[in-house]
């Protein structure tokens, strides 16, 4: 037999045993993402469904440490200039070549109307396009983590959604979709196969991906089951093969089953309060004429009213970890010094309540997911207790992601719940979007939901954006935490603890920004 029939016979046997092998992982989460389109809701959950299919410049190792994606190296050309080089023979799943051309119109549709994730491209001024695999990208002032913000800004083909009329993202607040909301067309490891919202999503192995997927998964199912009860009995009996999060209460019980185990790890996500600071009336209290959060008493008394431990203990399972900043520990610029809460006093927050004209207290709706977080109704159903303790009484309006975001996103809110991973694993990416005064227009401060507003901090926020001086950025950032802490511009909660269930016949990567890529899974 010839050298090129042995060959040929190889691929074929290769082939076949590649058909053989494939496999099936079932993944199960207590919701869905609410679009395929990657620029319509900067929520980590949807983040993480749909960068498995779309992919950025930049991406995340294993460890979180930075790596090449659809850019094979950069660098800074000039202090505001950064030069990516792109990787070549890239093709969309549709067959189309990645060029630069995607590159310029994907950053400027994430810019745009209707667009969630403005925020990572806000100091982008412009993007010059060096030749079909190189673009230079030109920010507003030296932008040091400019590569950091870009690695989960997913690249769109420029074609594909001229063609389907969705050059402008899904507008999350106004309901609005196009054919990038059930369709998608990326990049990445995956190819999407069916999209059934709320039902089911298939994903199946992208076989002209560029790079290597470790895994042996050739199709994904994502399936939402709200229920916890039923989602850790499809585990326990097999009939899914990963599902998150675990209900704390149910982590033993895993364990102990012959089939599954649970994988925990710290999460940097934080969870906290907001309150509407902005309008001269709340939306949604008794208080009429005038906003009680706009007094810093006021938010004081909320937040010492809060039993931040009896809530880890008692709600948490001991599975989250009090915090006083709006950053965790594994993200620049948090410091163990500055993460000191105001103690637990319910007698102190009566008083501080009556120094600002509420002896009685007053009535306020509190709107809270029960479907996003770990165990975020509950976590508010005892906010809401805490706070009944010293006069306030909370209408708590708990419900799904999918009408909770639009509504809170929209600023529909008087007093909130949301968690925020910072993507870049850095202190600017939290101050910048959730403590910086709101600008619609470039994206600053764009879940800031409650609009609290301080112009000092607003010009720490500048300086730590460009400052290249790694002992004076640290002393930048730790001067705007001491700002936001002392206004009590928000009430932080904790960070919350990871919780996989995954089935034993299962192996793959937890990362602790709550991500899971699919081309890290194997299943035996």
């Amino acid at each position: 037999m010839s050298f090129k029939k042995k060959a040929a016979v190889a691929a074929v046997l290769a082939a076949a045993s590649l058909i053989a092998s494939a496999q099936t992982v079932r993944i199960a989460n207590q919701g869905d993402a609410l679009s395929l389109d990657p620029h319509s809701l900067n929520e980590s959950l949807q983040l993480s469904v749909d960068l498995n299919v779309y992919e950025g410049l930049t991406d995340r190792n294993k460890d979180l440490s930075l790596a090449p994606a659809l850019a094979t190296s950069w660098k800074q050309t000039a202090p505001d200039t950064w030069r990516f080089e792109l990787r070549k023979g890239v093709t969309f799943h549709d067959g189309t070549p990645f060029t630069a051309d995607d590159v310029i119109f994907s950053i400027a549709r994430a810019g745009g109307d209707g667009s969630d994730v403005k925020a990572k491209v806000n100091d982008i001024q412009e993007v010059r396009k060096v030749n079909d695999h190189a673009v230079d990208i030109v920010t507003k002032g030296p932008f040091p983590i400019l590569p950091d913000v870009l690695s989960d800004l997913a690249i769109m083909s420029k074609k594909w959604c001229e063609e389907n009329k969705a050059e402008k993202p899904v507008d999350r607040r106004k309901g609005i979709e196009n054919t990038a909301s059930f369709k998608a067309n990326g990049t990445g490891p995956f190819r999407v196969r069916e999209r059934q919202p709320n039902v089911r999503t298939v994903f199946v192995r992208n076989m002209n991906y560029w790079g290597k997927i470790e895994g042996n998964a050739q199709e994904v199912i994502f399936t939402p089951i709200a229920n916890p009860a039923t989602r850790v009995a499809a585990l326990v009996s097999g009939e899914v093969d990963v599902m998150e999060p675990v209900p704390v209460q149910d982590i033993a019980r895993i364990n102990a089953s012959p089939s599954a185990r649970v994988v925990v790890g710290p999460e940097l996500r934080t969870i906290f309060l907001g309150m509407d600071q902005k309008r001269d009336e709340l939306l949604y209290s008794n208080v009429k004429g005038k906003n009680p959060f706009k007094d810093k008493r006021v938010r004081q008394a909320f937040y010492q009213a809060i039993d931040i431990n009896g809530i880890q203990k008692t709600v948490m399972r001991g599975a989250s970890r009090p915090t006083a900043l709006m950053v965790g520990p594994g993200i620049n610029g948090w410091t163990e010094a500055q993460d000191k809460r105001l103690p637990y006093d319910a007698e102190a927050a009566k008083k501080l309540l009556a120094d600002a004209g509420y002896p009685s207290g007053f009535e306020v709706t509190m709107n809270c997911p029960n479907d996003r977080y770990v165990n975020d109704a509950q976590v508010c159903q005892a906010v809401a207790a805490n706070l009944a303790r010293i006069g306030v009484k909370i209408n708590l309006a708990a419900e799904t992601k999918g009408t909770y975001f639009p509504k809170i996103l929209r600023r529909d809110t008087s007093f909130y719940l949301l968690g925020w991973t910072p993507t870049t694993y850095d202190s600017h990416n939290a101050l910048d979007a959730l403590m910086r005064c709101p600008n619609d227009k470039d994206g600053s401060g764009q879940f800031n939901l409650g609009a609290y507003c301080n112009p000092k901090l607003d010009e720490l926020i500048g300086q730590i954006k460009s400052e290249t001086d790694k002992a004076k950025r640290q002393g930048l950032i730790e001067a705007a935490f001491k700002i936001h802490t002392d206004d009590i511009g928000h009430l932080p909660l904790h960070q919350q603890s990871l919780a996989w269930g995954v089935s034993k016949k299962v192996s793959l990567t937890q990362r602790a920004d709550n991500f899971m890529p699919f081309k890290w899974i194997s299943i035996k």
